[in-house]
């Protein structure tokens, strides 16, 4: 009965693709074209994968369906891009506690792992995100914005486990949006926390959170507060350690409440920044120079709430991927343009990171273990300054 209706929908889904191309066809319309195309393709894997490999479905940890192994294939041929291919999901197709629990765990652990004691488990040598000199500045003219293949080849990072449209990524409509707050009502208007407050650098000093990424989220706070009076609130909450002992498993879920909690106690704020430093190979030290100083390179940070193996994940459900999207775009734009070298590719990844508390949500990757503390600060004083270009102008 079961591979009936698997035949069913495998014919159903073709007559009306092939409707959908017969269209294009007719009109000389390309994207219709491309995109039933697309639609078609995928159908057909799914369909035959139910149909003549149900086993196949539900897979152990390591081992991949056809779809999987399908879209690895076409990842490593890709001729526009970055991608990183360093993550592996175990696909499900039902939304379970289980398969939530799941989520949660690949969501906390994406970042680089590290031990119970803060030090780098597996680190990526990173370095070939870099891109870089501080020479040459990357064009970011609306003409080429407008084009996808450039604006993913230049801006871009995208995981393996992921996966981005053009109709996602519109480099001239993102760059459109209006990021600016509103400064002529009271209260705070920025919030700063980090999910991972844990996180050290080169020089940190043990027990002493003034040398952690907290002490640098202090700092960029003073920054925003002193220098650029924009009214901005420092929450230093623990979220990666339980019972003492260092766990980032359900750290995004142990964040939420207190973030919407401040949230609703601060309805003025309009932008939500989530603070981290990231996680390279011991060998790799993410610097370049400003203004004379050593200063260590950010990444900003965006979720997609997808994945090639989960589909659209809707219960990470996010409605302003495309604020969050513009917001990133619009503040690497003017790092490029100003700053060439200290901002690596915005990475695309799979799942929501908290994201979703408002449109104006920014995760940033500042540094990395290798860095020291004084890189971090000096990072931060840019880092404020681009911010104030793109929210205040």
């Amino acid at each position: 009965m079961k591979r009936r209706q698997y035949r069913i929908n495998t014919i159903a889904t073709g007559i009306v693709l092939a409707m959908l191309l017969g269209y294009g066809i007719y009109t000389f319309r390309a994207p219709i074209i491309h995109t039933a195309g697309r639609y078609l393709s995928e159908s057909v894997i799914r369909q035959s994968e139910l149909l003549y490999l149900p086993g196949m479905l539900y897979q152990e940890e390591g081992r991949h369906s056809l779809e999987n192994w399908v879209a690895g294939e076409a990842v490593k041929i890709t001729s526009f891009g970055a991608f990183a291919e360093k993550y592996t999901v175990s696909e499900t197709d039902v939304e379970d506690a289980a398969t939530y629990e799941m989520i949660l765990r690949q969501q906390a652990n994406d970042e680089n792992a590290v031990d119970e004691n803060g030090k780098l488990i597996n680190g990526e040598d990173n370095s070939q995100q870099t891109i870089h000199s501080g020479v040459v500045p990357i064009d970011t003219s609306v003409e080429k914005m407008r084009d996808f293949t450039y604006l993913l080849s230049n801006f871009y990072t995208v995981d393996s486990t992921t996966m981005i449209r053009e109709d996602e990524l519109r480099g001239e409509e993102l760059l459109a949006k209006n990021m600016k707050i509103n400064m002529e009502t009271g209260g705070p208007k920025i919030l700063i926390y980090h999910t991972h407050s844990q996180e050290m650098f080169a020089d940190s000093v043990p027990g002493d959170p003034s040398t952690s990424i907290v002490g640098v989220g202090d700092y960029l706070t003073t920054l925003l507060n002193d220098t650029y009076h924009i009214p901005t609130i420092h929450h230093t909450g623990v979220y990666d350690l339980i019972d003492g002992k260092l766990d980032r498993s359900k750290a995004y879920d142990m964040a939420k409440p207190d973030i919407q909690r401040i949230l609703e106690e601060n309805p003025s704020i309009e932008v939500v920044i989530d603070l981290h430093r990231d996680g390279v190979g011991e060998n790799t030290h993410l610097v370049t120079e400003v203004n004379g100083k050593q200063t260590a390179q950010i990444m900003f940070f965006n979720g997609l709430s997808k994945t090639r193996a989960n589909g659209e994940i809707d219960y990470l459900a996010n409605p302003y991927i495309q604020e969050n999207l513009a917001f990133s775009l619009q503040m690497q734009v003017a790092a490029y343009e100003k700053y060439p070298g200290f901002a690596r590719r915005i990475y695309l990844r799979g799942y929501r990171y908290n994201m979703h508390f408002m449109p104006k949500s920014l995760l940033v990757e500042a540094g990395a273990q290798t860095n020291t503390v004084e890189e971090m600060k000096n990072a931060m004083e840019i880092l404020a300054e681009l911010l104030n270009g793109v929210l205040i102008g």
